[in-house]
Order: structure tokens, then sequence, then C-alpha cells
């Protein structure tokens, strides 16, 4: 006898850490830059330069860089930017971790404060989140078929698991170019930009990821011209392409993270030489987790009229697809600019960062609820102050639909900015936009398998003692497959020998032949 079993592939979380780190410097302006008077603008992004995995611990270490668009003292050059460096090392306590484990490392900026010491001196404090899990592939199996042994007769439950396909991280370059415009003057030196990546999609195909969406870039540049004026521009760049991914195919269900890792605009002369083109040159991280849908029919019990067969029983846990849902929430608000803030002429540009605070779930799916984070940077009516920002947030809350959810549910739900706009409103600034929201949900399934037969010959003397030939009267829990088992038959035969051609039914006679009997007979 020999049992052919299952295996399905899945992944799990070993173990998991958080850390909270706070980061502090204070940064001196350069001699060859103006006294500042106020900082504009910020942004800052986490540098991983290295992470070291060891006994139960990672090590962590690289940079937070800040960029600051600052406001400079007297009139010839209004506005500059300044970059800072803080430096880390952190060690994570990671239970379970040893080198060579595929460990998840993800970070991100909670808080951020710059301010001014005195007109030469910025204080910058920063608190950074590192969150690391380790997570390991492993089998789940259960017997699917009994070989070898011609009058097995079997039960079969069906299931639908998840099996994990494809796991791994990679990277998608995009390199483009942005020309200026004809009324706009050559670029002498950029002061701040910004590159949002949105509407991101990604689908398996034949050994391949196919891979579309946008960049969206700004940037404020002081001219090349006699009075070095301030000019900016904005453009949406679409991208789209393809990544291997071996072993990947259109049918198969993605959960799949996009982040904007690297970017850089540099400056390149056109063809007549004049500094008129911008070259964006981006790389995207992507997570990538493709599973295979599957529909299996495991054993839930076998037995042989030859022969006495103990199904040995454990319990497997596996996942099932729940729901994949795609969905867009527009939102919609006004933000003040206070009273002592400089007013407003014109917008240059507008940006926003999705903030989670709490994802839960409901009966009726799962609930998420946070605020976008925007800034627009505009143009003021005071020469001595020229730009000026106002911040806001905005609330939102959505439910995504995922009936049949459950505590033991495990899902990923992926929030992007699609759309974003900010218009004038006499003291207020308009902001409209739509928040799209990937949701991928499972559930975890806990199901009693068969994973040996033991196989033993039947007790000849207890069968003898049993009659052969049976009048049956069928009971209301009844199937036929209980019937045929109880006396060393198959519903086949039970079949045949009462002319069954519909479902028993209470009540209902039955003849039985002990085939247990006839094949040691013979």
């Amino acid at each position: 006898m020999e049992i052919v079993k299952k295996k399905i592939r899945m992944s799990r979380q070993r173990s998991q850490a958080m850390n909270q780190i706070t980061l502090e410097e204070d940064l001196n302006v350069p001699d060859s830059k103006a006294d500042v008077t106020g900082i504009i603008q910020h942004r800052a992004k986490v540098r991983v330069e290295e992470s070291k995995i060891m006994e139960n611990q990672i090590l962590v270490s690289g940079n937070l860089e800040v960029w600051m668009l600052c406001l400079a003292e007297g009139e010839q050059h209004p506005v500059y930017r300044l970059q800072a460096k803080l430096p880390f090392s952190e060690k994570l306590n990671l239970e379970g971790a040893k080198p060579g484990d595929n460990v998840s490392l993800k970070w991100k900026t909670e808080d951020i404060r710059i301010s001014l010491i005195n007109s030469r001196k910025i204080s910058i404090q920063a608190l950074v989140t590192f969150e690391a899990s380790v997570e390991e592939l492993y089998d789940t199996q259960a017997a699917v078929e009994v070989k070898e042994m011609p009058d097995v007769s079997v039960r079969t439950k069906k299931i639908e698991p998840l099996s994990m396909a494809v796991q791994k991280k990679d990277i998608f370059r995009i390199k483009e170019e942005i020309s200026l415009s004809s009324n706009k003057p050559n670029i002498g030196e950029i002061l701040w930009d910004s590159v949002q990546l949105r509407s991101w999609d990604v689908r398996p195909g034949d050994g391949v990821l196919d891979i579309r969406g946008e960049l969206f870039v700004f940037v404020l540049y002081a001219a090349d011209d006699e009075n070095g004026s301030r000019q900016w521009i904005e453009s949406a760049l679409p991208f789209q392409g393809q990544i291997d991914c071996t072993g990947c195919r259109p049918e198969m269900v993605p959960d799949i993270e996009v982040t904007l890792a690297e970017r850089t605009l540099e400056v390149r002369p056109d063809y007549d030489g004049e500094e008129r083109i911008l070259q964006l040159d981006a790389v995207l991280e992507l997570d990538i987790r493709i599973y295979e849908e599957d529909t299996v029919q495991i054993l839930e019990d076998v037995y042989a009229p030859s022969k006495e067969l103990t199904p040995v029983f454990g319990e497997e846990s596996y996942e099932s697809l729940l729901i994949r849902n795609y969905a867009k929430s527009r939102i919609s608000d006004r933000i003040r600019i206070s009273e002592n803030s400089p007013r407003l002429l014109q917008i240059c540009h507008c940006r926003g960062e999705v903030k989670v605070d709490e994802i839960a779930k409901t009966e009726q799916g799962i609930k998420m609820e946070g605020a976008i984070e925007i800034s627009v940077l505009y143009i003021t009516a005071d020469d001595e102050h020229p730009f000026a920002l106002v911040t806001g947030m905005i609330p939102f809350s959505h439910l995504m639909e995922a009936e049949g959810i459950t505590s033991e549910c495990r899902f990923h739900l992926h929030p992007q900015i699609e759309q974003l706009s900010a218009s004038m409103s006499g003291e207020e600034v308009e902001i409209k936009g739509t928040l799209s929201l990937n949701l991928f949900a499972v559930r975890i399934m806990h199901q009693n398998c068969i994973l040996d037969i033991e196989e033993k010959e039947l007790d000849l003397k207890k069968l003898q003692e049993r009659p052969g030939i049976v009048c049956y009267v069928v009971q209301p829990e009844d199937t036929l497959w209980d019937i045929a088992k109880k006396y060393y038959t198959t519903s086949e035969h039970i079949r045949n020998m009462n002319h069954l051609t519909e479902e028993i039914r209470a009540g209902q006679k039955l003849l039985i032949v002990k085939s247990a009997v006839l094949h040691t007979a013979s």
C-alpha cells in the first residue's frame, strides 16, 4: 500500500520585533550659505546601509537623511537647500533569529522636528521605528490517494488551499527625462524637489510581472538668468515594464508591495548645451508574494473489505483565500491658512502622505482609519518671505468588505494616493484626491488530515461470528459509506445488490452481503 500525499508550501512568521530610536543633531550652516531666518519645508528618508543577522539579534546601521528648504536673510538669495545626515546603529532583539534567515525589515520616520537654535545652527530631532520579522517557508501535507490496494474505499473532502509559489524581493529601475517648456528659463540650481509614487499596479504573467504606475515630480529651481528668479515645474511620468519572475502564471494570486526606494534628479544639457533637461533615475523595491489557489480532494477516511485499515490523523493548518478586494475612497477638505502666515498668492505644489492610525476587523470586513498628511507649498505676497508652507491632516475612514473574516484571518492592506490636487479658495486651500486600497485576506484553516494508515490482517474469527447476509434498515444519520464500512463491503456492491439509482433515505431496507467473507472464502 502506497499513500500519496499533497504538499502545500506556506510561509509563516517565526518571530518579530519592533524598536524606536530617537536621533538628534545640531547642524551648523555652512559658511558659504546665508543666515537662516526660517525653515519652509523638510523631508526625511531612512537609508539602511547594513543589516546584519546574528543569534537572536539583528544589527541595523545607516543614516537618516534630512533635506531642508531654508529661508535666507537678504533678498538676493531668499531660499536655499541644506542636507543633514544623522547616523544610527541599532540592535533589535529578534528571538530565534540566526545567520542565513530570511528577515523582513521595515522602517518609517514617525516624527521629525526641526527648529532654529540661531541663524547659523539648526536643531534636528527625529523618531524612527524599525520592525523586523523572521519568515520561513514550510510544508504542510495531507493524504490524497491510496495506491497498490485494489479494493480500498476512500472518502474525500474538498479543500481549497493557497500555496506559496513565489516569495522574493526585486527591484524595477526607471529612467526618464523632463524637458523644460519653451517659456521656462534655464536651470541654474535645484532648490527643492519631490517625487511621489502613485497608482502603481503589479500583475502576474507567464514568467514575468507586469508593472505600471506613475511618478509625480515637482522641482523648484533658481533660474540661470540675471535675477536668479524662482521657477517650478510639475510633471506626471507614467511607467510600465516587466520583471522576470520564474514560476509565475497569470491565474496566480499576487500580494505585492511596491515602494520608492531611491531616486535622483540631475540637470542635463539639451542638444544646444543649455541646462534644460532634468534626468530622473528611480528604483522601486518590490516585496513579492505570489500564491497558487488549488482545489484538493484529501482523504477523510479509508477502509478495505480485505484488510483492517486504521487512519492516523494529525491536525494541519493551511491558508485559503478569503478575498482580494480593490477599492477607492475620495477625499475632500479645506485647510485654512493661519492669520500669522503670509498671504497666499499662488500654489506651487501639493504633497500627501497616508498615515494609518488603526486597522480593525469587523463583522462586515476590515475598517481602516487614518489621515492624509497634506503639505502645500505656495508663493506669498511678501518679497522677503517668497515661499511658505501650509499643512493639515485630512481624516479618512473606509470599510473594505470581507465577509466571513475572523480573528484568525491574516490580511495585508496597501493604501496609496492615486490623485491629489490643491486649489485656492479665499483664505483656504481646497484639497481633493483619491485614495486607493488594495486588500489581500486569507483564512487560517485547521484540518484533521490523514498522515499515515496502519494496516493489519482481518480478525477472521470475529468476522465469521457476524452474519454474512443482513437486511439493514437505513437510519436518519446514515450514509452509504458508513454502512458499507460497517459491514466490510463497498458502496458499489450495495448499490448493485439493491439496484440503487438514487441516494438512500431513512427507513429504506437494504440487503447487504459482507465482501470480506466472500474474499476470505475464495
